[in-house]
């Protein structure tokens, strides 16, 4: 029986012929997407939701020219005639590929697939996997949508998403901490089958949701909650516009926000924005906070910068700290994202019942100082997350026994008022870097890479932010 890691890289394998026909990875995937829907929906037993005549027969059925046509075709009228998420997966949708023998050779290959086995052992581990290639193949710059597995699983497990909750991801890339969360629920309540007919409706229905501003990065999403049973909006739009402003609030919210300034300079197209700000994470960070319904939690993946960025960031820090209590923050290691050499934490908050003083202290886990510089040669597990779980504690709000491990261990609190007293910086480290003095095993050329031109980027944004400030 074949495994899903040989079927996903039997497909991947097919990317190679397509790349003659001038077809991008990402492209790839998309077009995958296309097709494997079809497929999927005549091995489910839902091809009632395809207009009849667009579906995987009627195009195994064409040959030559007929069939490129009529796969364009059929793109285009899934697209205006298919009915509610098969609409959205093909909205806009078109081909890339030139050559008939291209749409024959994946056709074929698809079709030749073991479908049983898929089946067993799950159809969306399997295009997960294939979103994990694409994000993986640098070239393809799908990185940027994708957040590691083990640092998702991590977050996950100590935020504790429970049935009945709603989960919000405002910049969903291609799903994965949704999919988590309830896979997460779903490992809690026997497949939900503990739970009652109505909680099993909202779950399935409502309980996960989120927005995604590409289109071609949305459809990947919609596929990819449809193959794991989640029916929740995802819907195409831009967070920091109308569409963020109108999401309801939520119980908890999981993301990892897109990195560098907003495209076209200038803050968000939102008037509830309390500190507009061309640096996007900074403006996802409030939506976020604001977001939450009170007692609600959140673990969101943010880099350095807005630990100690001046100005506006220093009145976020702070206002997140009246507002919720930002009770932990993971300093994660380097090189862990596909496409970014930036560094990255995670901060775990939960908003509170008032306006002001909501944080106490803030305790901080350092994952990142003598630790491996994670890549292709070192691979980020979740056994590496072992030990600050096991800090963190079971409770999800980080109220949990904790100790201080002092300067010579990974963990400690810092007192409101101490921060205060370093101007809400967040970007505290005690641990004495051993690569200083030590003969350290240097990173990988294309993280070095990565480093410097993330270093380049972060500085230009911020003359760009100073530009503007000075412009108004």
């Amino acid at each position: 029986m074949a495994s899903t890691n040989d079927i996903v890289q039997k497909l991947w394998n097919l990317c190679h012929v397509l790349r003659d026909d001038g077809v991008t990875y990402h492209q790839y995937v998309t077009e995958l997407t296309y097709l494997l829907f079809l497929k999927m929906a005549k091995e489910t037993g839902i091809e009632t939701q395809l207009p009849a005549g667009y579906r995987w027969d009627d195009l195994m059925s064409k040959e030559g020219v007929e069939l490129l046509e009529f796969y364009k075709k059929s793109l285009i009228d899934l697209g205006a005639k298919g009915s509610g998420r098969v609409q959205a997966i093909y909205a806009n949708a078109s081909t890339t590929i030139r050559q008939p023998r291209h749409v024959r050779t994946l056709v074929d290959a698809i079709d030749g697939l073991d479908w049983y086995s898929a089946k067993h052992e799950g159809l969306g581990d399997l295009y997960e996997g294939l979103l994990e290639k694409n994000a993986a193949e640098t070239k393809s710059g799908a990185g940027q949508y994708f957040t590691p597995r083990p640092l998702i699983e991590s977050m996950v497990e100590v935020v504790k998403p429970k049935a009945g909750e709603s989960v919000q991801d405002p910049s969903v890339g291609t799903g994965g901490f949704l999919i988590m969360a309830d896979r997460y629920v779903k490992s809690k309540t026997d497949d939900l089958f503990d739970l009652s007919e109505q909680l099993q409706l909202f779950q399935k229905r409502q309980a996960f949701y989120g927005v995604e501003l590409s289109q071609d990065v949305q459809r990947l999403a919609l596929m990819n909650a449809m193959l794991h049973g989640i029916e929740g909006d995802i819907l195409l739009g831009d967070t920091l516009g109308p569409t963020g402003a109108s999401l309801p609030k939520a119980d908890v919210i999981l993301a990892n926000p897109p990195f560098g300034t907003k495209k076209g300079g200038g803050g968000a197209t939102r008037d509830d924005i309390t500190f507009p700000t061309s640096n996007k994470q900074l403006v996802f960070l409030q939506h976020i906070y604001r977001g939450l319904k009170p007692g609600g939690r959140a673990a969101v993946v943010l880099p350095d910068n807005v630990l100690f960025e001046e100005g506006v960031g220093q009145k976020v820090r702070a206002d997140l700290m009246d507002k919720c209590n930002l009770h932990t923050i993971l300093r994660l290691p380097t090189g862990i994202f596909y496409a970014q050499g930036v560094k990255t934490n995670v901060l775990f908050f939960t908003r509170g019942k008032s306006e002001r003083g909501e944080t106490k202290g803030v305790w901080f886990y350092d994952l990142r100082t003598n630790m491996p510089s994670f890549g292709k040669r070192t691979p980020l597990t979740r056994a590496h997350f072992a030990e600050f779980e096991k800090a963190y504690g079971d409770d999800p709000l980080g109220t949990s026994t904790r100790k201080d491990e002092g300067e010579s261990g990974r963990f400690r609190c810092f007192s409101r008022e101490e921060i205060s007293k370093r101007g809400d910086n967040l970007d505290i480290t005690w641990l004495k870097d051993a690569s200083v003095t030590d003969h350290a095993e240097l990173p990988e050329p294309e993280e070095i890479a990565a480093q410097i031109v993330a270093a380049l980027q972060t500085a230009l944004e911020e003359m760009q932010a100073l530009q503007e400030e000075l412009g108004s």
